[in-house]
């Protein structure tokens, strides 16, 4: 027996009425909280607000859906609640770029293929975009591709053609500004930066990747800079430099970059002709560098739904927080550049305010550099790192990212699956505490109508976790409604359906959230009992599943058993 409630609105009039399959109910008598049930008994409730709907588009003659190969064998095997909630993006390089060993990461649970354009060429990159592509074509994945920007600071040549260099204790480098028509002498890194030696002098502090390699500037000769190593380490090539002098960060060659320089445009350019998913920009400053970059791709593009993902990584990044993030489509934590600019003690406050902020304006949010850097070398990570990455899970950020670790490590799939199985330990622990999240969550809507899907999403997270429902199911063809739930990080997975193929691969960057691509109508019962088929066929549900289901079209909430 079912109990409905809808609600309708329109541009000239509002209507409420109580509808009941029971004779003898009073409409007008106060409405009563529903008493828990038996599964197969709990009642139904449909909460409803949209003009009246035109009549559904004609059904596409596929009776398919698209799920992503391992999440369906994890669901079969340990049931809904098993399903990894934080997302995980893998750099893409010498170690992880063959179609064996990409298809490898998407196994072991890569969401998202990272591409840095400090490395590598062009073609080199389109090889790897479609690769993933095809990957996802013939075995059903839905990996996503994010372009990364090499930005305009301050950084190294490419080491002449190695891999990498190592820097001992005491030893003298040369840090010049000069192009070498032949090969590079023994201890010398070329600079991107003319005014460098202009810039730097002798007692100077200079860092390497964020600190990994550090040098005290001795003296300049002409184009050329000598440097001592007092912290040694691994030199890759195209890291970032900063210099620091009295303790303080010198910051005024930085105010004369652009944050996208000319070869970022034309790699913005590349990735929008090869249909990247997202596109991080390195370095950002203000809102306004994010506002052009979107307004570029529309121009180019205005088919394109390329996601803009800004990059926080400096001083100019923190001041400008709350703009920038809200001009973007996303964030990202870049704590190796962030940290060469800011104390390191500050580092975690400024990953815990930026993920914060991030969940309250509903833009993904990626938590990036040395989470595992030690499994560059070695098969196991150290157990600061562990505890690193369940603090970076245990804040509800979207998504953890591996860099050098998958790019040029030694053991990149065993890297990813620290990742995985930390996070599904931090969360299941989560889960069994009943810690669910009391983040305040802010208004944001700009419209009566994204207002209506934001309080329907709100309302039906909350319900999911008092109802111990085991998925909830949003129809959203935008992904709008489905990035809404996953911003109140329900207790249970949540299944987003849509038509894109492209929606279905960025909201695979969201937490919680299990992408399908599926076509569907405007008709939210059909929607369902087709679902319900489609899914108990292949085994990923069963009747008796509790669902909440919810549909941006009609602006719906349902609350049933699968039958």
């Amino acid at each position: 027996m079912a109990q409905s409630l809808h609600l309708l609105s329109s541009s000239s009039s509002q209507s409420f009425s109580y509808l009941s399959s029971r004779p003898n109910l009073n409409p007008f008598l106060p409405t009563q909280s529903l008493p828990f049930q038996p599964r197969r008994q709990r009642r139904q409730i449909t909460l409803s607000a949209s003009a009246i709907p035109p009549p559904p588009p004609p059904q596409s003659s596929s009776s398919s859906i698209d799920v992503d190969s391992v999440t369906e064998a994890e669901m079969k095997e340990n049931g809904f609640r098993s399903t990894r909630r934080t997302k995980l993006v893998c750099t893409i390089g010498p170690s992880t770029c063959a179609a064996e060993q990409l298809e490898a990461l998407a196994v072991g649970g890569m969401n998202v293929a990272r591409l840095n354009m400090c490395h590598g060429t062009r073609e080199w990159h389109r090889e790897v975009i479609r690769r993933v592509r095809r990957l996802n074509d013939e075995k059903g994945f839905a990996v996503a591709v994010m372009m990364d920007t090499e930005g305009s600071e301050i950084h190294m040549g490419d080491l002449g053609g190695a891999s990498s260099a190592k820097a001992e204790d005491g030893e003298v480098w040369t840090f010049s500004v000069r192009a070498f028509s032949t090969n590079l002498p023994d201890h010398t890194i070329q600079v991107n930066y003319d005014g460098f030696a202009e810039d730097v002098k002798a007692g100077d502090e200079l860092l390497v990747d964020g600190g990994m390699v550090r040098f005290e500037v001795i003296k300049k000769i002409g184009p050329d800079v000598k440097c001592r190593c007092t912290d040694p380490g691994l030199l890759l090539p195209r890291a970032n430099l900063t210099f620091w002098r009295d303790g303080i960060l010198v910051r005024a060659h930085n105010a004369m970059l652009p944050t996208i320089s000319s070869k970022d445009w034309l790699d913005i350019d590349f990735g929008i002709a090869e249909g990247v998913d997202f596109i991080a920009v390195s370095f950002v400053k203000s809102a306004e560098v994010i506002k052009h970059l979107k307004s570029y791709i529309t121009a180019r593009c205005r088919d394109s739904d390329i996601s803009v993902i800004a990059k926080i990584e400096s001083i100019d990044s923190l001041k400008n927080l709350e703009e920038i993030i809200r001009s973007s489509d996303g964030a990202m934590v870049a704590r190796g550049d962030l940290g060469a600019q800011i104390p390191l003690e500050q580092v975690p406050s400024a990953q815990q305010k930026i993920v914060k902020l991030c969940r309250q304006l509903n833009k993904p949010v990626i938590v990036a550099s040395q989470l595992l850097e030690s499994m560059i070398e070695y098969p196991t990570p150290t157990r600061a790192e562990v505890a690193d990455v369940a603090e970076a899970v245990r804040q509800r950020a979207d998504a953890l990212m591996l860099s050098g670790e998958s790019a040029m490590g030694q053991f990149p799939e065993k890297a990813l699956t620290v990742l995985r199985s930390v996070s599904l330990r931090t969360e299941r622990w989560w889960r069994e505490d009943k810690r669910y999240d009391a983040t305040e969550l802010p208004d944001i809507a700009s419209s009566f109508s994204d207002k209506i899907s934001e309080e329907m999403c709100n309302s039906a997270a909350k319900m999911a976790n008092d109802l111990g429902v085991d998925a909830v199911f949003v129809y959203a063809k935008t992904g709008h409604m489905a990035s809404l739930l996953s911003r109140c990080r329900p207790d249970c997975p949540i299944f987003a359906f849509t038509t894109s193929t492209s929606v279905r691969r960025r909201l695979n960057l969201q937490w919680g959230l299990i992408p399908f691509r599926l076509n569907f109508s405007n008709d939210m019962e059909s929607n369902l009992n087709r679902t319900f088929a489609l899914l108990k066929a292949r085994g990923m549900i069963q009747s008796g599943d509790l669902v909440i289901a919810l549909s941006d079209m009609l602006q719906s909430i349902q609350v049933m058993n699968v039958p």
